[in-house]
């Protein structure tokens, strides 16, 4: 027992709220360890209420989107914690971590797109529904005109993704970080709706052809813009989720269960955009803390004793049901694509998904894909044309002299 005490003292010294000994633990401690619960340094400190642990933590750039042993990060943590301040800081944290991975993958992203070479591709999004309700959902304003996005990638990431508005002719530098007021409204919505953890399991996933025809049923194969296509049902696709909300009060259950059914129905959600936002502010804290130490870290892995304001959670699990179109006359292979995806997403994430293609998917590449996103709605994704082309002018990626600068031209980008 006196082994397993000793063995996280960063852990430790957070647990105990001594900020002299987690400053001079973190010059030769890795911040991001995980003690035998799977909580990092920067759990415990949320957990706990542990502000001025929770502030050197994150000075010192702790990881902010690892998950525990439970399947939780730090800011689901300080959500359920109710103190607003510190889910403020860990979503700018969050967020800026975010941005850093995505600079340092930037490069090896435009070595695999410039291996890939040039390429012209038409893909179509589309949201359907069996629900007569759904009218005013399809008749939402989803284009926007004849715009044009360019992204650089030789030059800043703030810098790097342009959006052009060819019929006014202006452009827009897409803004690369959020307003105060932005994350101010994101701390709002993440303090008033479920914290929610979820998974697609794809253990049980198989795929079988589909059929067509009424009385001879045969295999269907249809064309899918300009490439022959046969089609295969997606069975065992199973959402695993869990849901908290002890940070919510009787009204908010209450508006969030006239959200979901308004959504679930098709009906859109109009907010008022001139109204004030009306800020959260911070919960009670829970309970002082009775836990020791010794009892935390000697419990058994992955049990620890609970932390933090008590929970109040579900879980659930719903299957669905997609179609997917698959074709081997496309140009493009699905290894070309997961090596650019490689570079993108997170390792782990992506190893995940390797596997999966690599052991399940049939042959060719998935030009449609066809997937539930609300029990009334599906989203559709298409691939309607792909060719590779050396031809391409290097015009079409630069901004035309006669375009001028309009900062306001597209307020929420």
């Amino acid at each position: 027992m006196a082994d397993i005490t000793r063995s996280f003292p960063l852990h430790e010294s957070v647990f105990k709220d001594d900020v002299r000994r987690v400053s001079a633990l973190l010059r030769n401690h890795n911040i991001s360890q995980k003690d035998i619960h799977g909580n990092s340094p920067l759990h415990l400190a949320v957990m706990l209420g542990h502000k001025d642990c929770v502030h050197l933590l994150l000075a010192h750039g702790a990881p902010v989107k690892v998950k525990n042993a439970q399947g939780w990060s730090p800011l689901a943590e300080a959500i359920s914690y109710g103190d607003r301040q510190t889910i403020v800081s860990l979503l700018r944290k969050l967020k800026q971590q975010s941005r850093e991975a995505m600079e340092e993958r930037q490069p090896d992203l435009i070595r695999a797109l410039n291996q890939m070479g040039d390429f012209y591709m038409e893909l179509k999004w589309d949201f359907q529904s069996w629900d007569t309700t759904l009218l005013d959902f399809h008749d939402m304003k989803w284009e926007r005109g004849d715009i044009s996005f360019i992204f650089n990638g030789d030059v800043k990431p703030s810098r790097s993704l342009t959006v052009l508005d060819n019929e006014l002719k202006v452009y827009q530098r897409i803004r690369y970080e959020e307003t105060e007021s932005e994350v101010e409204d994101e701390v709002d919505v993440l303090m008033s709706t479920d914290i929610v953890s979820a998974q697609m399991s794809t253990k049980s996933i198989s795929f079988t052809r589909a059929q067509s025809g009424w009385l001879f049923r045969e295999d269907r194969t249809e064309m899918v813009g300009s490439f022959q296509a046969d089609f295969y049902v997606v069975n065992g696709m199973v959402l695993e989720s869990r849901k908290r909300r002890e940070h919510l009060s009787e009204d908010d259950l209450q508006k969030n269960k006239a959200i979901m059914e308004n959504l679930t129905k098709g009906n859109s959600v109009i907010l008022d955009p001139q109204s004030e936002p009306n800020r959260r502010q911070s919960l009670y804290p829970p309970p002082p803390n009775k836990v020791t130490w010794e009892e935390y870290i000697t419990a058994i892995s992955g049990l620890p004793p609970h932390l933090g304001r008590p929970k109040l959670y579900k879980e659930s699990t719903k299957a669905f049901r997609a179609t997917l179109a698959m074709s081997e006359e496309f140009p493009l292979s699905v290894d070309m694509l997961l090596n650019v995806l490689e570079v993108v997403a997170p390792f782990k994430h992506f190893s995940k998904l390797r596997d999966f293609v690599q052991m399940k998917l049939p042959p060719g590449f998935p030009v449609k894909i066809d997937i539930p996103i609300l029990p009334t709605v599906t989203a559709k994704i298409t691939f309607q044309e792909f060719c590779f082309k050396n031809d391409i002018p290097a015009s079409l990626f630069e901004i035309p002299d006669d375009y001028r600068k309009d900062p306001n031209r597209f307020p929420d980008l």
